[in-house]
């Protein structure tokens, strides 16, 4: 997106490009088939969903047409997955590619082995001893239980950011929180999980049979192939 006058302009797909999609299935598809695409665009031509969606349909609320709303529908398709995966940014990662990121990110540890090496914040384990078990918590439950907020532990949203940088957690869901009458309010906010509840253990961590580095590398090329540099 750019940013005239204070107004944010969203970049689009042009007339005729054969790489347009126009709903969540046609994101879908081409995620599955480019490997891994941020939301939002970014210094790489072309690589965002936002490059190639119609530009008039953002923050409209249409279901169908809306690039703001797919990324709900994704995040709950669990057909790819879907955080902020992309220097703190969000965007998804195809099935088929998210092992690679799993490797590259957490350079071959599961959390737990992270923190025994002494890799991990105290904090970023007080939010992942919340998870397990296919338990999938919004982002005010793990703030709460996990300690932080007023008179607690700081950079909640920096630490979740790093979570799922590290491919340790994925978003699921949004949802807009209810007062005591049963009316939402607010922002939607973001439930959370961890990848290999999702999708199995064994999927997530079948990369870790190749050198981290090999992975990031993997993932370079396949970027360059796609978008060039």
């Amino acid at each position: 997106m750019l940013v005239e006058n204070g107004e944010w302009i969203m970049l689009g797909a042009r007339r005729g490009d054969p790489d347009m999609v126009h709903d969540i299935n046609e994101l879908i598809a081409y995620v599955d088939r480019v490997g891994f695409l941020p939301l939002f665009s970014n210094d790489i031509s072309g690589f965002s969903a936002e490059e190639h969606a119609d530009a008039r349909y953002w923050w409209s609320g249409d279901p169908v047409r809306d690039p703001w709303e797919w990324r709900v529908q994704a995040a709950q398709s669990g057909r790819v997955a879907y955080g902020k995966f992309f220097s703190g940014k969000a965007g998804f990662i195809s099935l088929e590619w998210l092992p690679y990121f799993a490797n590259a990110r957490r350079d071959g540890y599961d959390f737990d082995s992270l923190y025994e090496e002494g890799l991990a914040k105290a904090r970023e384990k007080r939010i992942m001893e919340l998870f397990g078990e296919g338990r999938q918590l919004y982002s005010y439950e793990i703030k709460s239980a996990a300690g932080f907020g007023k008179g607690g532990f700081k950079n909640f949203s920096g630490i979740m950011t790093e979570l799922q940088n590290k491919l340790y957690l994925v978003i699921t869901d949004f949802r807009r929180r209810r007062n005591k009458r049963g009316e939402e309010y607010g922002m939607p906010v973001a439930r959370y999980a961890c990848p290999e509840d999702l999708w199995g253990y064994d999927l997530v961590t079948s990369a870790y049979t190749e050198e981290p580095s090999a992975s990031l590398e993997r993932i370079k090329s396949r970027r360059r192939e796609c978008f060039g540099e």
